[in-house]
C-alpha cells in the first residue's frame, strides 16, 4: 500500500515510516526539508509547504491508501509565549487544511486519514476515567485538540477519518521518557508535584500497531485514545522507572521548581494530567501487546 506521512521526520513519523516500509509498503514522507529526514529509511521524500494550501507535492495523495497526520509544532519543544502557542496552534491548523486541501483535489482520494491529537483534548481529569465519550476540556492545550479535530472533520466523506489522541508514547531512543532518566540514574529521580495526577501513557511499539491496525479497520472511525488500558499515576510511574533501572524512585521534584522553570506548560504537561482509557480500540478488538506499565519498562530497558 502507499501510505502518506506528514510530519514523518519526527520521533513517532520516523518509526512509523521505518515500520511501514520494512512491512513492504510505499511511503512518502512530506516534509519541509530533506536535511531534516535524518533515521528514514528507503522512504521517498516529497517536499510541501504546510500553509494550508495544497501544492505540487499533492499529487502523491491521488491513489493513496492512507494519509497519516503527524505534522505540528513540539508542544514541549521551548517555553510557552504567546508567540510559541500561537505557532503551536498555526503549525497544525495550517498542516491539516493543506492534507484536506489535497485530499479534495484528488481523482481517488485515500480511503482513511488518520489525524494526530492528544489526550490533552479532554483537559485536567484528577482520577476521573475519561473515554472516547467524554467531553473537551477548557485549557489551551484542549483548545488546540478541538480546533486540529475540527480542521480534520472537514475531510470528504470519501475518506474515513481517525482522531488519534496519544498520551505519552514510552520508548527510550526519543519522546519524553529520555528526558526523565537522568535523575534517576543518579538514583535521585522520583515523583512531580503531588505525584497523584494520572498520566495517560502507550508503549511505542503499541502505537505503531494501532495506527496500523486502524488503516486496516474500516469499522473505526472519529476519535480513538492511543493509551494503555491501565493509566497510571505520576508516582506509579515514576517507581515502574526505578524497577526497570534498578534504581530508587523516592525523591519528589516540587511542583513550584517546575512552574519556576516551565510556566504554564508545567501544569498542562506535567503536574496534571487524565485517567484516559482506550475504550474504542478494546471494544473493537485491538489487542495491546503492553498494557501494564512495569510490563512496557521491561520491554525498553532490556533492549
Amino acid at each position: 500500500m502507499k501510505m502518506i506521512i506528514a510530519g514523518g521526520t519526527g520521533f513517532l513519523g520516523r518509526t512509523l515510516a521505518n515500520r511501514l516500509v520494512a512491512e513492504g509498503h510505499e511511503v512518502v514522507i512530506l516534509t519541509r526539508g530533506s536535511a531534516r529526514a535524518g533515521g528514514v529509511a528507503r522512504a521517498r521524500l516529497v517536499t510541501w509547504t504546510p500553509d494550508g494550501g495544497a501544492g505540487s507535492w499533492a499529487a502523491e495523495i491521488d491513489g493513496a491508501d492512507a494519509v497519516i497526520n503527524l505534522a505540528g509544532e513540539s508542544i514541549a519543544g521551548r517555553r510557552w509565549s504567546s508567540p510559541q502557542k500561537q505557532r503551536i496552534l498555526d503549525s497544525r491548523l495550517g498542516a491539516t487544511r493543506s492534507l484536506i486541501e489535497g485530499i479534495r483535489r484528488a481523482a481517488a482520494p485515500p480511503p482513511v486519514l488518520v489525524s494526530a491529537s492528544a489526550v490533552g483534548y479532554y483537559g485536567p481529569h484528577a482520577d476521573e476515567i475519561v473515554t472516547e465519550a467524554t467531553p473537551a476540556g477548557s485549557d489551551f492545550l484542549a483548545g488546540v485538540c478541538v480546533k486540529w479535530e475540527a480542521e480534520a472533520s472537514q475531510v470528504g466523506a470519501s475518506t474515513r477519518l481517525v482522531c488519534l489522541r496519544t498520551g505519552l508514547v514510552l520508548d527510550k531512543t526519543g519522546g519524553a521518557l529520555p528526558q526523565m532518566l537522568l535523575p534517576f540514574r543518579f538514583g535521585v529521580g522520583g515523583p512531580v508535584g503531588s505525584g497523584h495526577q494520572y498520566w495517560p501513557w502507550i508503549h511505542y511499539d503499541d502505537w505503531l500497531a494501532l495506527v496500523i491496525w486502524i488503516i486496516e479497520t474500516p469499522s473505526t472511525s472519529g476519535p480513538l485514545n492511543a493509551t494503555a488500558p491501565v493509566p497510571v499515576s505520576n508516582a506509579d510511574f515514576a517507581r515502574a522507572v526505578g524497577r526497570a533501572l534498578s534504581r530508587p524512585a523516592l525523591l519528589p521534584t516540587p511542583a513550584f521548581a517546575l512552574r519556576l522553570l516551565l510556566g504554564e506548560m508545567a501544569d498542562a504537561l506535567i503536574l496534571s494530567g487524565q485517567r484516559a482509557l482506550p475504550a474504542k480500540a478494546e471494544r473493537l478488538g485491538f489487542l495491546f501487546r503492553y498494557p501494564r506499565v512495569d510490563d512496557a519498562m521491561r520491554a525498553i530497558f532490556r533492549d
